[in-house]
């Protein structure tokens, strides 16, 4: 088991997709899921409480706060965390 995995919370409204990247994520060693959250409130809560070493995040996410709006309210929390956008649009364009 490797000594100290990367620990990551991952952001989406979708928890099919959530469970998705967790459960791959799970395979690797080096990778160890704190947490998932639905929404950016959520997700400003779990770094407060777990300050992980990463946040994966959807950029749209619906109601309250978008991916942008949580990914400051992150740094501002932990300026060490890096957040990675994963996201999609159903344009092409």
């Amino acid at each position: 088991m490797i000594q100290n995995p990367i620990t990551i919370i991952i952001v989406d409204d979708h928890e099919v997709v959530r469970k998705g990247i967790r459960a791959y994520l799970d395979t690797l060693a080096e990778f160890s899921v704190v947490a998932e959250a639905a929404s950016g409130e959520e997700a400003v809560e779990l770094v407060d409480e777990h300050i992980p070493d990463v946040v994966l995040i959807d950029l749209i996410m619906p109601g309250g706060m978008d991916g942008v709006e949580t990914t400051r309210r992150i740094k501002k929390i932990s300026p060490r965390t890096q957040v990675v956008v994963l996201t999609s649009y159903h344009e092409d364009a």
